[in-house]
């Protein structure tokens, strides 16, 4: 009997340390289920930290992408916009070169015909009657001056000859009067000259006591009668508008 309750007494023993074991081997499985739990979350954490980073990475990423699209947009549309700008400055120049090239072309007929505009004049200035001769004379040698400057437009240089043209007309259509020299006989005489058009070219001594008329034809000056001086008189006084004018006799040479 007592061994009976020895007995029953070492197994509940036993069975006590049994679960006393097992309570600390559950015990040390709940603090490494903890540790582990702990190491997890932490983990998680860590990644979730990773992730937002990346995310935040990825966003960045994104918005610079898409700068760089809309930057790449804005670039394509301006450089179709240079593009359109080249192409329409290339025609221009194309069109300008066709000008340049027609303007050349103009030049190298209207250079020639400028000359012979200037030669004609000279000539006939040299064949008429010996009017103000060293001014139209100098006026022939601007135009020549002219024509070899590189700093006078071309259009400028015939402007100049077609105002000498004019100028030129001008001496036929007006009644005008000056002095100068008359060589008469190897003598210098200072004489009033006057002129109708180119009708009639005259010359009278200043006391009014000798009177001449250029003959084109034989290219000298012939001495007029006394008939004349009072009527060349007053053709001066009307040239210096000293005198209404009116009309009075006048010596013509009929050219040949």
């Amino acid at each position: 009997m007592f061994n009976k309750k020895i007995q029953k007494s070492l197994v509940a023993t036993a069975l006590a340390g049994s679960f006393a074991l097992a309570g600390s081997a559950m015990a040390t499985d709940l603090r490494a289920l903890h540790q582990e739990n702990t190491q997890i979350q932490r983990a998680a954490v860590q990644s979730q930290e990773k992730i937002n980073t990346i995310y935040e990475q990825t966003q960045e990423l994104l918005g610079e992408y898409r700068v760089v699209v809309d930057q790449t947009e804005n670039l394509k549309v301006y450089n179709d916009f240079l593009a359109t700008l080249v192409a329409d400055q290339q025609r221009q120049i194309n069109s300008i070169q066709r000008q340049i090239d027609g303007l050349e072309k103009t030049n190298q007929g209207t250079v020639p015909l400028m000359f012979r505009m200037i030669d004609a004049l000279e000539s006939f200035i040299q064949a008429d009657i010996p009017l103000r001769t060293e001014r139209r004379q100098e006026r022939i040698e601007r135009l020549r001056e002219s024509m070899t400057r590189s700093d006078v437009q071309r259009s400028e240089q015939y402007r100049q000859i077609l105002e000498a043209y004019e100028i030129e007309m001008g001496y036929g259509s007006e009644l005008a009067s000056f002095q100068g020299t008359l060589n008469i006989g190897g003598n210098e005489i200072t004489v009033d000259y006057v002129h109708l058009g180119r009708l009639s070219l005259m010359a009278q001594s200043l006391d009014g006591s000798a009177a001449w008329v250029w003959n084109n034809n034989t290219r000298s000056w012939d001495q007029l009668p006394a008939s004349y001086m009072n009527p060349i008189t007053n053709f001066i006084k009307m040239a210096r508008r000293e005198a209404t004018l009116e009309m009075d006799r006048i010596p013509l040479i009929a050219a040949e």
